[in-house]
């Protein structure tokens, strides 16, 4: 059913998974969705990071605990990642947040305790402007 919906134009935007554990997990689950396509790295220079604005500087946005203690990682997850699943077409289908929680920034954007420059990021963050080619 996910399947179909996203291979007739629908679109999926994972995120607040954190670590080498928990991306074992997503793959395995993904992979019985998709187990012909390849989960790949989102360059620079992927459409996505230049739809509505110019992405050219990524930060790890972190969740409401990071935020306000100054930690932005969890778990073994240091490094943020930007990666995807595209059609044949190379339309991105699933946008993947990995090491980050974009959705926090969103959740409590109105929260002042949250950092305002994280929760303008996570606002034009890919995963929010698009999943056009």
């Amino acid at each position: 059913m996910l399947r179909d919906y996203l291979l007739r134009g629908g679109f999926l935007m994972v995120d607040d998974f954190h670590g080498t554990e928990e991306w074992q997990v997503f793959v395995e689950s993904l992979q019985r969705v998709f187990p012909d396509r390849p989960i790949i790295e989102l360059g620079d220079d992927h459409a996505v990071f230049h739809v509505q604005y110019d992405l050219d500087h990524r930060v790890q946005i972190p969740g409401i605990r990071g935020a306000m203690t100054g930690r932005t990682w969890e778990k073994d997850g240091y490094v943020p990642h930007w990666r995807g699943v595209v059609d044949d077409d190379g339309r991105l289908m699933v946008a993947i947040n990995f090491n980050m929680d974009l959705g926090d920034a969103w959740e409590h954007a109105d929260n002042p305790r949250y950092p305002a420059p994280f929760t303008i990021l996570a606002t034009i963050s890919p995963s929010t402007t698009c999943c056009m080619r």
